[in-house]
């Protein structure tokens, strides 16, 4: 992982603070993560051999809550990238008004080359590594990218062996039968179809069927497009890591969701086109693209040739800083991660406060709570980018901006030990 990254992040960040109310030393605590932990992972192969992977965890800022971010397992997991993950999730849990921080950990190491009990060992060993500075008052991780409710579970069950008692707040993303939350897996799609409606003619200038473009077929990105079909879009083309399907005139989403649980790949699909670029899918005609894979996939090399009237971000990071200038100097409209992607996040915390109360929550309840956040927290941004003259990003920004400068002053500022007139 480049690393520019965490610079390229922090530029959106630039831009906002003119336009924010912070204070000096709220700014400038907010220039390096509170913690920074690399650990050592060793476990037994199957096949008796020792492998040892590296792991980290970021706490980037605890103001306004405990630390609150996923577990990666991928090979470029690094202290990069992690820094950078984790300094977004601290002002997304800020822009959804969440009790919570920043972080995110992970391990160096791809799990397509692993077994399931290596998997296990890995999952069990990191939270061994980590166990001393997380907690559900501390550090509460969750799924990311190739970790899933099973890791979770896992991960929970070893955290209370170490601790020696039942602790399901430590970890959310968890199974339903170890306090897990109806409603998790599908939350960062939920979450983004609500921003979306939300936004409505803002986005799709009142097209009829709007045409939509998702790179990214996994879990969030299949699900927001059935989301999107059963709402009347018309999703054209979608990819995976290793083919583009397209047809203008509308996807079966239905049927491509089931060729791909089927073989695993969007690859010799049922309906369609298979594109034979598929990085073309991000410069076709569309009034929605939706990019949900990884991060830097809209760039300075690509983003003059997109041709959507809006991005919706669901992926961590998936516009480039020189492309986000680029976007907005041709008028499209761009809406940030750390909006669209929230859904994730904020059914996160559902899960910690349940399991904090010893309730289980129905699926219905979490639905509602996550449609309402969702839409509260979009019509905000979308008034202050109005009243203020600004684009969705920025007053997104803006937004969590203030709410952890407002947290980090109330804990004292120069004025209130004599640099600026008494107490109070």
């Amino acid at each position: 992982m480049s690393p520019s990254l965490l610079d390229d992040a922090r530029r959106r960040l630039e831009m906002a603070r003119p336009e924010a109310e912070i204070s000096d030393e709220a700014w400038a605590r907010l220039a390096m993560p509170r913690s920074t932990l690399k650990v050592s992972i060793p476990i037994r192969r199957d096949d008796g051999s020792l492998a040892v992977y590296a792991g980290y965890r970021v706490r980037y800022d605890s103001t306004r809550g405990p630390a609150k971010g996923g577990i990666r397992f991928h090979p470029d997991v690094g202290v990069d990238e992690t820094t950078t993950l984790a300094f977004w999730m601290t002002f997304k849990t800020a822009l959804m008004d969440l009790p919570f921080g920043g972080g995110k950990g992970g391990v160096a190491v791809n799990p397509k080359e692993l077994s399931v009990a290596e998997i296990e060992r890995i999952s069990r060993a990191y939270i061994a590594a980590v166990a001393d500075t997380i907690g559900p008052d501390v550090d509460v991780p969750a799924p990311d990218v190739g970790t899933g409710e099973l890791e979770m579970g896992w991960m929970v069950d070893e955290y209370a062996k170490i601790r020696r008692q039942s602790l399901p707040a430590v970890i959310t993303g968890k199974p339903l039968a170890l306090g897990g939350i109806p409603g998790r897996s599908s939350a960062t799609s939920d979450g983004a179809f609500h921003v979306i409606q939300a936004l409505g003619e803002r986005l799709t200038g009142g097209a009829e069927a709007p045409r939509v473009v998702i790179q990214g077929f996994g879990n969030a990105g299949a699900q927001l497009a059935s989301l999107l079909v059963d709402a009347g879009y018309r999703v054209i083309a979608v990819s995976d890591s290793r083919a583009a399907v397209h047809d203008p005139n509308g996807l079966d989403v239905a049927k491509l969701r089931k060729h791909k649980d089927e073989t695993g790949a969007l690859t010799d699909p049922p309906v369609g086109r298979e594109m034979d670029d598929p990085a073309e899918l991000l410069t076709l005609e569309t009034e929605l693209l939706v990019p949900a894979a990884l991060q830097g996939a809209i760039h300075k090399d690509n983003a003059w040739e997109i041709q959507a009237r809006a991005v919706v971000e669901v992926a961590n990071g998936p516009v480039t800083a020189t492309a986000d200038d680029i976007l907005d100097e041709r008028g499209i409209e761009i809406v940030p991660d750390i909006l669209a992607n929230a859904g994730g996040v904020t059914v996160s915390w559902f899960e910690w406060v349940q399991n904090r109360q010893g309730d289980r929550w129905k699926p219905d309840r979490v639905a509602q709570r996550l449609e309402e956040r969702m839409v509260a927290e979009t019509e905000r941004v979308a008034r202050l980018a109005e009243d203020r003259g600004i684009p969705l990003r920025t007053a997104a920004w803006v937004l969590a901006l203030e709410r952890l400068g407002e947290a980090m002053d109330a804990t004292g500022t120069e004025r209130l030990y004599g640099g600026g007139g008494k107490k109070g």
